[in-house]
């Protein structure tokens, strides 16, 4: 059997789709909504990997999801969530969250938490990264998780931010339902470095900031690398940066 050939391509975050209305700016690195393009529908396991800033007041209403692993990372603001099955919070950086729509759910995303808390109203927007993976088993009964990672742990390491599989069972802050995948995260002052790991596919997205990655040069905030049978380069921060690391060991059609 032939191995596969490794890979690694870099994504430019001005070549991105983009929805720009009123309230949202959001720039998709993969297919979606309106955006459709048949060679870029996905990576690996991962078929969405939005980055949203939603203004003060607005924010997604009310839609359904069905059979996917939504993991969102605030890396600026807050964000309420509410759903069908009951759960309702706000999301605010370093609080990992996942919303595992399963059989069916419903749910909203604004940027408005004086709802929830009764202080008085912001006009800060709100800046996140939405990502999302197939699970492993379809039709599951929907959930959802919130865990706070301590800001020292992200400081200067790659840190399991979302797992599904055996070996993180003990370091994720939160689960999915896919035994092959995990997000790591990492916020990085200039000169500090990690190493992403080795798998079938990775997804890079640098959240924050500017980085170098090893093989292959600078990369700007935005900017993305997908990797197939390949991994093990080292990222180094030039100005105070976060990334977000996908890991999978399947793709879309082994899942």
């Amino acid at each position: 059997m032939t191995s596969p050939r490794s890979i690694v391509d870099v994504r430019r975050a001005q070549d991105r789709a983009k929805t720009e209305i009123a309230w949202l700016d959001s720039k998709h690195s993969f297919s979606f909504g309106g955006h459709y393009d048949p060679d870029n529908t996905h990576h690996g396991l991962l078929l969405v990997n939005n980055d949203d800033i939603v203004s003060p007041g607005t924010g997604f209403d009310t839609h359904p999801h069905r059979d996917m692993e939504i993991v969102t990372w605030v890396l600026r603001g807050s964000l309420v969530h509410q759903d069908s099955t009951g759960h309702s919070g706000v999301i605010y950086p370093g609080l990992a969250q996942r919303m595992s729509a399963g059989r069916g759910i419903l749910h909203s995303e604004k940027n408005d938490s004086w709802t929830l808390t009764g202080e008085q109203s912001h006009s800060e927007p709100v800046h996140f990264v939405q990502m999302w993976v197939v699970p492993d088993e379809s039709g599951i009964t929907p959930g959802y998780q919130q865990l706070e990672i301590d800001d020292e742990l992200l400081r200067g390491n790659l840190v399991t931010i979302a797992s599904g599989m055996p070996e993180h069972r003990d370091a994720a802050a939160i689960t999915i339902r896919n035994r092959y995948a995990a997000l790591h995260g990492a916020r990085l002052q200039p000169g500090q470095s990690v190493q992403v790991p080795d798998a079938p596919y990775l997804h890079l997205f640098v959240a924050q900031g500017d980085v170098t990655l090893e093989g292959a040069g600078a990369l700007e905030q935005g900017d993305a690398v997908r990797f197939t049978a390949s991994g093990g380069q080292r990222v180094t921060a030039t100005a105070p940066a976060e990334i977000l690391v996908w890991e999978m060991h399947a793709g879309l059609t082994a899942a």
